[in-house]
């Protein structure tokens, strides 16, 4: 069994980057954080899970990420989130269990909402919801807010490279699909992977979100001396666990 690959096209001459193994059983879909691509240490050892198991998975990059098309600071919530449908329309047959990972947290949980009769489960690593205005926004220094009013954009410092690009445009959009301001209308089983030392999603923040979401059928798992990433063997091993109890 090989894992395939291909370009999904989109509006306006966009193509999506994604690779596929056939397989049995509802397919695992991975959804990336912000500014990762399919590439990443817990999208491929899925995929080699998958691989090893004989698994239906499909990964793939968003707009602006990765090996797909765009230019990432003309990427928002919306567009990503439409990426994340057009993969579960063209791509997946069947019944999708979404892993999340981060940003990928939140798209998963729209896209749950979205397409309730497409999803049988998810699992959510570190997850990432209404980050722009809940966790970017209040983050944002003096000197970066004179700059997106002045100029739309402000570079943010990371500590993981070079700063990158923050526009007004993905703050006000990304607003506009806050999902902690009540009930979360998503019924299927449910998995939480997160870091108890995540400097980027506060375990708080994605505890919230666990006791927003209306299944009953919800653990909340906290690695006390996670990071955000959850990338060491034994977090993969505990995030492959997760998807191979609800798959």
């Amino acid at each position: 069994m090989n894992e395939t690959s291909g370009f999904l096209a989109r509006p306006g001459g966009e193509r999506l980057a994604w690779r596929r193994v056939a397989g049995a059983g509802s397919t695992v879909v991975w959804l990336g954080g912000f500014r990762s691509d399919m590439a990443g240490t817990k999208a491929q050892a899925l995929a080699d899970w998958a691989l090893a198991q004989g698994r239906a998975y499909v990964r793939f990059d968003y707009f602006g990420h990765g090996e797909s098309s765009g230019d990432f600071a003309h990427g928002t919530i919306t567009h990503w989130r439409e990426d994340a449908l057009a993969v579960l329309g063209e791509l997946v047959q069947g019944p999708a269990v979404l892993v999340g990972s981060s940003m990928g947290g939140w798209i998963a949980c729209l896209a749950a909402m979205a397409q309730p009769a497409r999803v049988k489960a998810m699992v959510l690593v570190a997850p990432a919801a209404d980050f722009t205005e809940k966790l970017m926004r209040p983050g944002i220094p003096p000197e970066g807010v004179a700059e997106l009013d002045a100029n739309g954009v402000w570079f943010r410092p990371s500590p993981y490279g070079e700063p990158y690009p923050i526009t007004r445009a993905l703050l006000e959009d990304g607003a506009r699909w806050s999902i902690l301001d009540g009930e979360i209308p998503i019924e299927v089983p449910v998995r939480i992977l997160q870091g108890g030392e995540d400097p980027d999603v506060p375990w708080r923040h994605a505890l919230e979100l666990a006791q927003l979401i209306k299944s009953q059928d919800l653990v909340f798992a906290l690695i006390k001396d996670g990071d955000h990433r959850l990338s060491r063997p034994q977090d993969i091993a505990r995030l492959i666990a997760a998807v191979e109890e609800v798959v």
